[in-house]
């Protein structure tokens, strides 16, 4: 089969499509033929490695997979499906409790083990989830790994509801236009930032209240304060890290609360504590989230209350290029590959 690996870190040019072996499965695993696969900055940090971390290289990229059941596992071949991309053990005590994303084996499809930028892929059955046919295969392909991400940071973890103020940095990318339709799915105010006008203006269309360009207004955070009569957010959905981890401890409002789960400029910043228990902050920490959140998840996609943003579809043989446009921040929402 065709497949995109990365067989060394570096630029663009590590990561290559190549003949490989279809992919072998155990009684435990599903074999998919992979339809569509989006492209995620996971998939930008296994091809030009991350120091703390290592990839079991040779490595197929890819965690966000739609395909067809071809063999394997419970569901009758030609069954169209959705693949979490979480990875855990199914049983421990988390996973028992239904907390999966807090098993000590979690992984991640296209990091952890080979993932779905290729024609096929082998994956435990009990990912995989029937594909309602009202979703198409690219906004299958676009949704699991940054909804299931926003859902769990805003839902599970800060408790929105009704009337809250949420700020939503990047609302441009995957996991920035996901967490800013499910703050109003739920009833909150949203503000979100972007370095254009452009992905602000599609920002709004999605249901974000107010858009601040982080370019041409550095001080964006005071303006977040003069427009909540500076009182200050109760949610901020944080996924950018160093460059914005100030600005958003100081916009948020005193008992507010801060969810973090990326670090794309930088994992290294500083705290006063004061302001921390001065004002009653709380920092909570996300990865991922459950398979019965995506179970939900799904069923909002199909519905129309959730809507993936799928910028552009592109064949396999140009993952450079996938990459190279994620890396420049040139999409709004998801870039899907298809084999």
């Amino acid at each position: 089969m065709q497949a995109a690996i990365i067989r060394e870190h570096g630029g663009l040019s590590a990561i290559r499509v190549e003949s490989v072996p279809t992919p072998t499965f155990s009684e435990t695993e599903t074999l998919i033929q992979v339809k569509a696969c989006a492209v995620n900055h996971m998939d930008l940090w296994a091809r030009k490695g991350v120091a703390t971390y290592k990839y079991p290289l040779p490595l197929i990229p890819g965690c966000d997979i739609a395909g067809i059941v071809v063999d394997g596992g419970h569901h009758t071949p030609g069954t169209e499906v959705i693949v979490a991309p979480g990875i855990s053990c199914g049983v421990c005590t988390e996973c028992l409790e239904g907390s999966d994303n807090l098993c000590k084996q979690y992984g991640i499809l296209g990091e952890t083990r080979d993932g779905g930028c290729a024609e096929f892929v082998a994956v435990p059955t009990v990912n995989v989830i029937p594909k309602p046919s009202a979703i198409s295969w690219t906004d299958a392909a676009a949704f699991p790994l940054t909804f299931l991400t926003a859902w769990h940071m805003l839902v599970s973890k800060a408790q929105v509801r009704a009337g809250d103020t949420v700020l939503v940095h990047a609302g441009g990318s995957g996991v920035g236009s996901a967490a800013i339709q499910i703050a109003r799915l739920h009833g909150a105010r949203v503000f979100t930032t972007a370095g254009t006008d452009a992905k602000l203006a599609k920002a709004r269309a999605l249901g974000a209240d107010i858009g601040l360009n982080y370019k041409t207004n550095p001080d964006w955070s005071k303006k977040v304060y003069q427009l909540t009569n500076r009182r200050g957010v109760d949610i901020v959905i944080e996924h950018v890290g160093a460059a914005t981890w100030d600005h958003s401890i100081r916009v948020l409002r005193r008992g507010g609360r801060l969810v973090t789960c990326g670090a794309t400029t930088g994992g290294e910043v500083s705290l006063h504590l004061q302001r921390l228990f001065f004002k009653n902050l709380e920092i909570l920490g996300s990865t991922m989230g459950t398979k019965a959140e995506l179970h939900r998840i799904v069923h909002l996609m199909a519905s129309g209350d959730l809507k993936p943003m799928v910028d552009q579809v592109l064949p396999l043989a140009d993952i450079q290029e996938a990459h190279r446009i994620l890396e420049a921040r040139e999409a709004f929402g998801k870039v899907v590959i298809t084999p």
